[in-house]
């Protein structure tokens, strides 16, 4: 993740087959995105698969154009085993990631988080949080 060092970046959880929260999750992502763009804001993206095992870097991209014609500083990561992002997500972002054996739906947390240019999570935000873009553009200016 060198390219995201010395620079602000929102990061989110998400799986291509979900059947509830991440279309809304993306698309409110790529909402905000237009909207830094707008403001010309130097933030980066970065959406987490929480299911490595079928989210190929091929179907991530291809989600993404389901949402927006634009995937300039959006980074879609996989590539991890499903141990390792449950792990990283509780560790790095206390924050659960669970894929039971039952279900081809992966449980995981809803939120967005601003991290700074030190790499520190400097605030987190729910997703359907009322007013959620104007919040994320007030955390990203006082960075």
């Amino acid at each position: 993740m060198e390219q995201l060092e010395g620079k602000v970046w929102i990061a989110d959880f998400i799986f291509t087959n979900c059947e509830t929260v991440c279309p809304p999750m993306t698309a409110k992502m790529a909402e905000l995105q237009q909207e830094i763009k707008e403001k010309e804001y130097d933030v980066e993206f970065v959406s987490f698969s929480v299911d490595p095992g079928n989210d190929t870097p091929e179907k991530l991209n291809e989600y993404l154009t389901h949402f927006t014609n634009n995937d300039d500083h959006w980074n879609v990561l996989t590539g991890y085993t499903q141990d390792e992002i449950e792990k990283f997500a509780l560790e790095e972002f206390q924050t659960l990631v669970h894929k039971p054996d039952s279900t081809d739906q992966v449980l995981h947390g809803v939120n967005f988080y601003v991290i700074n240019s030190d790499g520190v999570i400097v605030n987190e935000f729910g997703f359907t949080e009322p007013d959620l873009t104007e919040s994320i553009l007030k955390e990203i200016e006082k960075q």
